[in-house]
């Protein structure tokens, strides 16, 4: 037999879920721009002071870039979700309630997730500039 603090325990357990999920979103789109950052510069280096073809590794991180630039959308698009301003209206939060606390983890995720996509774009422009190892 369920007691009737069993659906509050739920209801706490689900919002800590959602809690969670959102400390999360606010992380990926910044490490993914670290690793893409990373990857396009430690594999270049090593493929110009090995001898490799660098046209090969240009083309191969520009694709690298898209699937960052998309995984960085998907994850601004959930923050935008999130958010929730254009329903609610209230682009501000200042209540300081559980759904203002919420919807303040969306807006600062989806402006991680903008500053990040700059920064993708910012480390690939070298790959499409810059020809050749010197």
């Amino acid at each position: 037999m369920k007691t009737p603090q069993e659906p509050r325990a739920q209801e706490e357990r689900r919002e800590f879920r959602e809690e969670a999920e959102s400390l999360f979103r606010i992380t990926f789109a910044p490490v993914i721009w670290a690793a893409h950052f990373l990857l396009c510069y430690c594999t270049l280096a090593v493929v110009c002071a090995k001898g490799g073809d660098p046209d090969f590794w240009r083309t191969a991180l520009v694709g690298l870039t898209l699937v960052a630039l998309l995984a960085i959308t998907w994850t601004g698009w959930r923050a935008w979700r999130q958010w929730d301003a254009h329903n609610t209206g209230d682009y501000a939060n200042a209540r300081g309630e559980d759904e203002d606390r919420h919807q303040f983890l969306g807006q600062a995720a989806l402006l991680l997730a903008i500053i990040s996509a700059i920064g993708v774009i910012y480390t690939a422009l070298p790959l499409v500039l810059v020809e050749g190892c010197r």
